[in-house]
């Protein structure tokens, strides 16, 4: 799990960004996940993230970004897309381990994946909203002919995104699903940094972020996120979709910091399922 541990400390686990999905998994570690320990907690509003960890069992350490690689042998990045550089870089120069949410920061960040290769660190993208992904990874072994995604989401989910900013596109009053992007997964990573990071995770375990093709619907009747995937390749042709409850975030599905708790307990599980 990278350097400076010993195998029979827990790991030493970090969360940069106290919204929903950090506070969920920092509440399922501080209750327990076997091999774990939360070592630390960053946020830019420290005084409001002392508040939301001060009823937890054990004390943690609440940290500006900076403060956060010497504590920690893995951190999960659960901050806005823009920080995602400056939290990761440290930890993969040490040859650590980065947990990341705002996949679709990596494209606009590759250069840290050579600074993993170089110090022997690693970038890991949860499987989150992304049912199938070990079905994607497989078929990836061979060759992918397409890749097609359609996502919807609540019309709440997306106001704001800056894709729509720049183009002008008008969601708030809608009365009917509205098809705001098509395109590629590169470029809906920089039109909506804060709603894609799942079709960024499927085109990099797929056939790359300029061949995955995406729509995304403004949708009005609906209350969940949801996403319908197919996939055609030499070993098998198949499709899947999903319906995600939303966090407090609207923006992010509930099943994102679920998945996160899910590989913590995977690490020292005595059966694992799935690649």
């Amino acid at each position: 799990m990278g350097r400076g541990r010993s195998d029979e400390q827990p790991l030493r686990v970090a969360i940069a960004g106290l919204g929903a999905i950090g506070l969920s998994v920092a509440q399922a570690l501080d209750e327990g996940i076997a091999g774990c320990r939360l070592a630390a907690v960053a946020a830019r509003d420290i005084g409001g993230a002392r508040q939301r960890v001060a009823g937890f069992r054990r004390p943690v350490p609440v940290v500006g970004i900076a403060e956060l690689e010497p504590m920690a042998d893995l951190v999960i990045e659960c901050a806005p897309a823009e920080l995602f550089a400056e939290i990761a870089e440290p930890f993969l120069a040490h040859g650590k381990v980065v947990l990341a949410l705002s996949a679709g920061a990596i494209l606009s960040n590759e250069g840290l994946i050579e600074t993993a290769r170089r110090h022997g660190g690693q970038i890991i993208v949860p499987t989150g909203a992304l049912i199938g992904l070990d079905a994607v990874t497989a078929a990836a072994v061979g060759e992918i002919r397409a890749v097609r995604m359609v996502t919807r989401k609540p019309v709440a989910g997306l106001i704001g995104a800056p894709y729509l900013v720049a183009n002008g596109i008008e969601i708030a009053g809608i009365r009917e699903p509205m098809r705001v992007f098509r395109g590629s997964a590169r470029e809906a990573a920089i039109g909506f940094p804060a709603n894609l990071n799942v079709a960024v995770a499927l085109s990099l375990a797929g056939i790359g972020p300029d061949r995955t093709v995406l729509e995304i619907w403004a949708d009005p009747t609906l209350s969940r996120n949801t996403h319908r995937i197919e996939v055609d390749s030499d070993a098998a042709s198949f499709s899947m979709s999903i319906e995600n409850v939303p966090s407090d975030n609207p923006k992010t599905g509930r099943i994102t910091a679920q998945s996160v708790i899910a590989y913590l307990r995977k690490l020292h599980a005595p059966v694992r399922v799935g690649t």
